[in-house]
């Protein structure tokens, strides 16, 4: 990895003619095939850059795109993928074989958004413009799933939270009640999942954005009171406006949802910064002030004095692979929809 620091990005280059051939020498020396640049490259400077090597080059943007062009499942996921990709490569697409003629279409030849390698702007339009409309009868199939589901007068939750912090480990282990480990939780928190629940687990990796769909489940809470929780993608600092669209579905969920599960990775050093950048991405969606849980995940990984310092801070400390530790949880979450909540969401479900 080579950084440079200078007073303002080169127009040109990023990073100036020298220090590019420096990188591009060092990449050769590497055998290197790929050039990842941390900042979002402006059309000019990828063409630019483009021209000066036979390496791909990637930015910030293109590199999530790409995860998120592996990861996608479902046909919405799909296709919020090729709309970003494509809306990103637009002002790219030049006659020449630069940059983003390598690229286009799955970013690296790979995911959906696959098209011919060498698009032009005029098909490109014509695609977005078609995935602009299935996508939105797409979410006219949502809206209408989403009233059916508010017709049950179901609270919902929406798990939320930096990528990679755990949130797929976490529904799992709260929905599953395959195993032991669901009579200990029940004898703790009452909840329980329903049959449903356990028919198919989030997928869980330790990858970024290995979820990229939301999943939902129902979990039973005593008195018959049930909810829907919501696994959603992962945030990540800066995140680029070309990606909102890819997150449609999982904005929506968060939109609807009567509390927040801010899960954070408790053994990352930089968790910090990543509550920040999640609590910086909820205010501009507009979702600053809706009710929400920390929870410090993953607690098995630090040491005992400091999970207890975290649990002194606020929120609930846990580890997602240990379901003994999650009752505290369950119980906060119950408090919160049926008695802080009681009066948000009777409102809510009368107009309904």
């Amino acid at each position: 990895m080579l950084v440079q620091r200078r007073p303002e990005a080169d127009p040109k280059f990023l990073v100036g003619r020298g220090k590019l051939d420096e990188i591009l020498l060092r990449a050769m020396q590497l055998g290197a095939e790929v050039v990842i640049f941390d900042p979002d490259l402006s059309p000019g400077q990828a063409r630019a850059i483009s021209e000066a090597t036979e390496l791909k080059v990637l930015d910030r943007t293109m590199l999530i795109l790409d995860i998120f062009a592996q990861h996608a499942t479902s046909r919405d996921g799909k296709l919020q993928v090729e709309l970003a990709q494509l809306r990103y490569a637009l002002p790219r697409l030049i006659e020449k074989n630069t940059m983003m003629s390598r690229l286009t279409g799955g970013i690296g030849g790979r995911g959906p958004g696959e098209t011919k390698l060498e698009i032009n702007r005029r098909r490109a339009r014509d695609r977005i413009n078609l995935l602009e409309k299935r996508l939105a009868d797409l979410a006219d199939d949502r809206r209408l799933r989403r009233k059916q589901r508010e017709r049950r007068d179901l609270p919902i939750i929406a798990i939320c939270g930096y990528t990679n912090a755990g949130k797929s480990t976490l529904l799992n282990a709260i929905t599953s009640g395959s195993d032991t480990g669901g009579d200990a939780l029940a004898g703790k928190s009452g909840a329980r999942p329903t049959r449903s629940a356990a028919v198919r687990g989030a997928k869980v990796e330790d990858k970024l954005f290995a979820t990229l769909d939301p999943i939902s489940r129902r979990l039973r809470f005593p008195h018959e009171r049930e909810v829907i929780i919501t696994d959603t993608v992962g945030f990540i600092r800066d995140l680029p406006k070309e990606l909102i669209a890819a997150f449609r579905a999982t904005l929506e969920e968060m939109e609807d949802a009567d509390l927040l599960v801010h899960v954070v990775d408790a053994s990352d050093p930089d968790r910090e910064q990543e509550i920040r950048a999640v609590e910086g991405i909820l205010a501009d969606l507009g979702l600053g002030e809706k009710p929400r849980i920390l929870v410090w995940n993953k607690a098995d990984q630090v040491p005992v004095a400091d999970a207890d310092d975290l649990a002194r801070h606020g929120g609930f400390v846990v580890s997602a692979l240990d379901r003994a530790t999650l009752g505290p949880l369950l119980l906060g979450i119950e408090r919160a929809l049926w008695e802080h909540g009681k009066e948000a969401f009777v409102a809510r479900t009368a107009h309904a």
